[in-house]
């Protein structure tokens, strides 16, 4: 059963469980927000609206760490948004992101021309920022496996979830497809559970979908509406959040209707990893 935990949103994305709350960007608003299970939001952060694409996650030492447009944004105690990392010489705009254990950020990124091949990079807990992967068809939701050794990347163009061992350095190697979904599955956001399975939303398919490494559909949980992410949070860590929109292209992105929702439903395994 899914149900409706806050409705009236724009485009929800990058959900992470944190200290009792789901957070998430809210596409089109330029707002993060932390809501509890009753649907109480909370306003923690905010970039200009226009910025797009947005992603959130945070470093070992709980600060706030934000993808807006070629630039990775770190939150301050005092709650000042400043420049962590300068993204721009690598590619046109970066996506998702994934913040390991020891502090290595992963970015996945690409250009305005959205058939190239896009990039990941990785910036390490001292600054430097590296190009660790190209090839990537359309890169989205980036999860890190629980022994902190394997990187998936969801490649929205490509159908599939690919895999890379983690280094030392944060570099990435051993290239692999994790999961072929098939021809017209979109992956967009994706979680890991602690059995060991994918999580992943997909937009034009109006879905979350729970695999297994090798592809093989172990749920599914079928909407009205496209499924932007997903993530696993709650008391146990078995209620899987969903942020779903209606979807009408990328020229629609700061249209005033607000179809958005956080769904929730029951998840068979509690979540794993990072984020």
């Amino acid at each position: 059963m899914v149900e409706l935990v806050l409705g009236g949103l724009a485009f929800g994305e990058s959900p992470r469980w944190r200290e009792g709350r789901l957070w998430f960007s809210n596409w089109g608003t330029g707002e993060i927000l932390a809501v509890d299970a009753e649907g109480k939001s909370e306003l923690m952060a905010s970039v200009p609206p226009e910025t797009l694409p947005f992603s959130i996650d945070w470093l070992p030492d709980g600060r706030l760490i934000v993808v807006a447009g070629v630039r990775l944004l770190r939150q301050e105690r005092d709650g000042a948004l400043v420049e962590h990392a300068d993204l721009s010489g690598v590619a046109d705009m970066f996506n998702e992101i994934v913040v390991d254990r020891r502090g290595y950020t992963f970015v996945n990124g690409g250009w305005f021309d959205f058939s190239k091949p896009g990039v990941i990079v990785v910036v390490t807990p001292e600054g430097e920022v590296r190009q660790v992967a190209d090839g990537i068809a359309f890169g989205n939701g980036m999860a890190v496996s629980e022994d902190g050794t394997t990187l998936i990347v969801a490649e929205s163009y490509g159908c599939r979830l690919s895999a890379f061992d983690i280094g030392a350095d944060g570099s990435l190697a051993n290239r692999r497809v994790w999961a072929d979904l098939g021809e017209g599955q979109h992956p967009d956001g994706i979680c890991l559970d602690a059995e060991g399975a994918v999580w992943y939303a997909d937009v034009p398919n109006q879905q979350c979908v729970r695999v297994r490494e090798g592809g093989e559909v172990l749920q599914k949980v079928e909407l009205d509406r496209g499924a932007f992410a997903c993530m696993l949070g709650g008391e146990d860590g078995a209620a899987l959040y969903i942020l779903a929109a209606e979807w009408s292209g990328f020229e629609n992105m700061f249209t005033p209707a607000r179809t958005g929702q956080l769904l929730t439903t029951p998840a068979p395994a509690p979540h794993a990893g990072r984020p």
